[in-house]
């Protein structure tokens, strides 16, 4: 993982996600009612944060996009790749709700 010098808390990377998913099903929307706050984990990290500045000084790396950009090409490449995701995980259950572009 290599970070980009945009860090956020979890929670607004979960509604940055879920604002993505509405413009691409807005039929759907709003799809931040999809989020469930847990307690199985008490001290669980609210956020995480990555230093770049190693690859930045040692190999001249460069963030080429913002985060916003990076998760909306990320959502797309998982939208695009139910099969995939239904074989490593849990993933019928995105399909189920209605989330990915291979729902019925």
């Amino acid at each position: 993982m290599i970070g980009g010098r945009a860090e956020q808390t979890n929670i607004h990377m979960v509604k940055a996600i879920c604002n993505i998913l509405d413009k691409r099903f807005p039929d759907k929307a709003p799809h931040d009612r999809l989020i469930k706050y847990v307690t199985d984990r008490p001290g669980h990290d609210a956020r995480y944060a990555v230093d770049c500045s190693k690859i930045e000084r040692e190999l001249g790396w460069k963030q080429s996009v913002t985060l916003e950009q990076g998760l909306e090409k990320t959502v797309d490449w998982y939208l695009d790749n139910l099969d995939w995701v239904d074989a490593v995980g849990d993933g019928a259950e995105v399909s189920r709700r209605g989330l990915g572009k291979a729902a019925s």
